[in-house]
């Protein structure tokens, strides 16, 4: 299965909001992520990201179908050496392995192209398969806020993983 990042077009907007507006996937992202997506979501969002310079955001791209989407996001301030990973999956693509191809890939592509030294990601408690894929990726599971967000009327816990630039497997 060839997985592979590739920058978003305009071309793959319809696509993508057909992949993305599936509330199973939105149930572990944070509100920002539109439900249900429509075809003008995703038209925002890839004029919104396309121009990044380096990009940040990424289509997943499975045999040159969209199988989801992916994102590196510096922080800035006192976080400056910190960026946090972002990732979804089309659910008719899970249990391939997708995801933990693509962070692999994310992960290298941030620590050469950003000032970063350590890259976090924030699944929600209940996201076991999200905790067992950053964990195969090398993440280490770093806290556990208890009850700290909510998604749909449900309290839930935070877990933050992270993985630092010097443990990075060669």
């Amino acid at each position: 299965m060839d997985v592979e990042l590739t920058i978003y077009e305009l071309a793959d907007a319809e696509e993508l909001a057909l992949k993305a507006n599936n509330p199973n996937i939105a149930r572990y992202l944070t509100d920002g992520f539109p439900s249900p997506y429509s075809l003008e979501d995703a038209l925002s969002f890839i004029e919104k990201f396309s121009s990044q310079n380096p990009i940040q955001v990424f289509l997943i791209k499975v045999n040159g179908e969209i199988a989801g989407g992916i994102g590196i996001h510096p922080q800035n301030d006192i976080m400056r050496l910190n960026a946090e990973l972002g990732y979804w999956v089309a659910e008719d693509m899970w249990g391939y392995g997708i995801a933990t191809k693509a962070i692999t890939q994310m992960v290298r592509y941030g620590f050469e192209n950003f000032n970063i030294t350590r890259i976090y990601a924030r699944p929600f408690g209940s996201n076991i398969a999200s905790q067992r894929v950053l964990e195969k990726c090398g993440f280490e599971l770093e806290a556990r806020i208890e009850q700290n967000i909510i998604k749909n009327g449900i309290v839930e816990d935070e877990l933050i993983y992270a993985i630092r630039k010097e443990n990075l497997p060669t």
